[in-house]
């Protein structure tokens, strides 16, 4: 009887290398056939489904960026899952998608037990969750489909208008691709100093998933519950104390009731006082920091994309997939790693004990 790896078909080292000719010959012919169409670049996310009115608070709509936001939670979700009915099952060595897991967890603990010491099972939760958190988001981008499948819709003032053509039809499923933009004109009122946007015949195309990075509001969320997080961490570690930290007026109530006062003892109050308002005014500053910096950086990657799929579709754009694939996992990490030492530093007293 023959062994299972003579019956196993073998793959030559050349068979990958003509796999990849023929993807870029498909992607030559599918150039020619629909030519790369000009995207439209906005900040705002923009609004697939909506409003809900709820009272007190008012129009509620559910964007593209909260879509891709829902989706990397289940993914997280099913993964935490896959490895949890793995480990239930006694296996001692992992394999697959749990394993990679196993390994990507157990890396960032190390770190943060090398970092945080005695804190690390408090710090570990927070900071893994946003590593992988951020990083599925990041990565999102990559997946063929996220930015470039929406709806069709009346364009909105403001907006580029497309021409479209139907591919095929199942039933009153239809499936449109955009052909082109259409040119507009922009039509003054003699009345009035208001312009209007003469958008005429074509539709407006609204992606059904955008990467929430690029969405200012999804990085602020996550700068707003790190640093509030920190400060719980810090009143936690501390007590009441942590506010020296802001307010230390210790020196100068000190002051107060000393008979002898020099030069030097008029200096050191005020200075403790001004160092705390320096505090205060950095604990305000990472929240800027930590939400423009993932913003800019995966914004700007989009972009590029974009820019590099219209321009050059073919090939050029597959160097900037594995850049952005490198700066998606560096921001992953430089926003956990820095949420992990602003954590253990607001666990160290800053009484000089």
């Amino acid at each position: 009887m023959e062994s299972t790896e003579q019956t196993r078909p073998r793959w030559r080292w050349g068979t990958y290398r003509w796999l990849i000719i023929l993807v870029i010959v498909a992607n030559v012919f599918a150039v020619k056939a629909f030519s790369p169409v000009k995207p439209h670049i906005q900040l705002p996310a923009e609004a697939v489904a909506g409003p809900v009115t709820l009272p007190l608070i008012g129009d509620l709509y559910l964007t593209n960026t909260m879509i891709a936001t829902l989706i990397a939670d289940l993914l997280l979700i099913l993964i935490a899952f896959s490895v949890w009915r793995v480990t239930r099952g006694g296996a001692m060595i992992l394999s697959g998608v749990p394993q990679i897991f196993e390994m990507i967890v157990e890396a960032i603990y190390n770190l943060t037990e090398s970092t945080a010491r005695k804190w690390a099972d408090t710090v570990f939760p927070w900071v893994a969750t946003i590593i992988l958190m951020v990083l599925l988001i990041n990565w999102s981008e990559l997946i063929p489909g996220v930015d470039s499948i929406g709806m069709l819709h009346e364009p909105h003032h403001g907006t580029p208008a497309y021409e479209t053509q139907e591919l095929f039809a199942i039933g009153d499923f239809h499936v449109t691709t955009i052909t082109g933009e259409i040119e507009t004109e922009v039509v003054s009122d003699s009345d009035s100093h208001d312009s209007e946007e003469d958008i005429g015949e074509g539709l407006g195309f609204t992606p059904y998933v955008r990467v929430a990075s690029t969405d200012l509001n999804f990085t602020l969320a996550l700068a707003l519950t790190s640093v509030i997080v920190i400060q719980i961490l810090g009143f936690r570690a501390v007590g009441i104390t942590y506010l020296k930290k802001y307010l230390n007026f210790g020196r100068l109530g000190k002051l107060l009731f000393r008979e002898k006062i020099s030069p030097f003892d008029l200096i050191f109050p005020f200075t403790d006082i001004y160092v705390g308002l320096l505090e205060l005014i950095a604990e305000i500053a990472k929240i800027i920091s930590f939400s423009f910096r993932l913003f800019g950086n995966i914004f700007a990657g989009s972009v590029l994309l974009f820019i590099i799929g219209t321009l050059v579709p073919v090939v050029i754009q597959s160097g900037i997939v594995f850049l952005e694939l490198f700066v998606g996992l560096v921001q992953a990490m430089v926003f956990g790693m820095l949420v992990m030492v602003f954590m253990t530093m607001a666990t160290i007293a800053h009484d000089g004990h």
